[in-house]
């Protein structure tokens, strides 16, 4: 029963997914590009929001966001035309869903896409090739895609367990507070040399760090290596406060466990960083004469843990910087889709569903809390860089980039 239900629901996402890229292309085609000038069918027609609609597949309704078209000759406004040939979608027989299903842990996504459109009752050559060709590039456009459009004042990094193996992830945040899906890479470890290595990736493909990055971490030492060595001072580190007082708290008893949380809740929650750091260093001592782990754990990377406080920034940015909720909540939205995998085969299937959860989850992200702050951020940044560029670059030997280069020669 689970198995088959597994597959029902795989199934239905699946086709979801494929009926909403078969109406976006139908839009394409009518009505051509979004914010392109040339369009098809000589300009009469214009993309005109949505209207909610369904689409059954078995007995099974699914929500659509139906796309809208007006005709500019007549005025008029109607909902895209194919959609009235997916209202009705013939059943799906049971050898169609597994054959879908076998097929997306393979390269073939044409096949896939073929598969798709014949057990809804369309044929190929209604539709246009772009949709098959979209399907097949999905993954290689999300790896590629340049960041030079966009200023990145932030960067999430975090690594999620997959089938014993880490996928480390790179969440970008824009300066107007859009959160962008980076990169991902597979690790049996958060080790320093594989993220260093997709770090100076992002830089090749246009990510802009010279006047500043925040970067937001668990407190791996993998994590923390690789972003210095590829940023230097460029970048300031930010310790997640929620995984720096678990870590305190688990050398503790049971029955001490929520006093302390509370203790360095209520610590972390000073906006000024002298009166955090202080009460900080309070509890420390006072967790010296009881358990001797827990306070060396707590004084470990303190500082950063501070970093907000230390900028000024608490009141403003404190909700979305001084955590990895960010990051945690796109992995929990990436779990809705790879969590149905009930067999993971090898690396490529891994990093093909990881890619195309993010894809996915990147549309429903919202911007980060604050997110009209950040301007403060930027400037707090910029004075970051300008007050150690000199020393940094006659201490180290260079830029981060000619670090980089010298290290990929030897």
């Amino acid at each position: 029963m689970e198995v088959q239900l597994s597959i029902v629901t795989n199934h239905l996402d699946i086709c979801k997914a494929v009926i909403n890229s078969l109406l976006q292309t139908a839009v394409h085609q009518q009505a051509g590009p979004k914010y392109c000038r040339i369009k098809p069918a000589e300009g009469h027609y214009s993309r005109w929001g949505f209207n909610p609609g369904s689409v059954r597949i078995g007995n099974q309704k699914l929500p659509v966001a139906v796309p809208r078209i007006v005709d500019k000759t007549t005025g008029t406004v109607d909902n895209i035309s194919l959609y009235d040939e997916l209202k009705d979608l013939p059943e799906q027989k049971e050898e169609m869903v597994m054959s879908v299903l076998k097929g997306l842990s393979t390269r073939d996504y044409s096949q896939v896409a073929c598969q798709l459109l014949d057990s809804f009752g369309l044929s190929a050559s209604s539709i246009s090739r772009h949709f098959i060709e979209h399907s097949t590039q999905a993954v290689a456009a999300f790896t590629k895609r340049s960041l030079e459009e966009e200023h990145y004042v932030a960067l999430f990094i975090d690594g999620k367990h997959l089938a014993g193996e880490q996928m480390i992830i790179v969440l970008g945040i824009t300066s107007e507070g859009v959160k962008k899906p980076l990169d991902v890479i597979q690790s049996t470890t958060e080790n320093s040399r594989c993220i260093k290595e997709m770090l100076s990736r992002l830089i090749s493909r246009g990510l802009a760090y010279e006047q500043g990055l925040l970067v937001v971490t668990d407190g791996s030492k993998g994590i923390h290596k690789a972003v210095e060595d590829t940023f230097g001072h460029y970048a300031i580190l930010q310790r997640c406060q929620w995984h720096k007082r678990e870590n305190v708290v688990a050398y503790l008893k049971e029955g001490e466990q929520e006093a302390m949380r509370k203790a360095l809740q209520q610590a972390y929650s000073h906006s000024e960083y002298a009166t955090a750091k202080a009460t900080l260093e309070k509890i420390a001592a006072e967790l010296k004469l009881r358990n001797g782990h827990a306070a060396n754990s707590l004084i470990e990377g303190l500082e950063q843990t501070l970093t907000i406080q230390r900028l000024g920034l608490h009141p403003q940015l404190s909700s979305s910087f001084t955590t990895t909720n960010c990051i945690e909540s796109l992995n929990s939205q990436v779990d809705k889709y790879v969590h149905k995998v009930k067999h993971w085969m090898h690396s490529d299937q891994r990093n093909r569903w990881v890619i195309m959860a993010l894809t996915e989850a990147e549309k429903h992200l919202h911007k980060v809390n604050g997110y009209k702050h950040l301007h403060l951020l930027q400037q707090a940044l910029q004075k970051h860089v300008q007050s150690t560029i000199a020393q940094n670059h006659s201490f180290h030997g260079g830029t981060p980039m000619e670090r980089i280069s010298t290290s990929y020669a030897t």
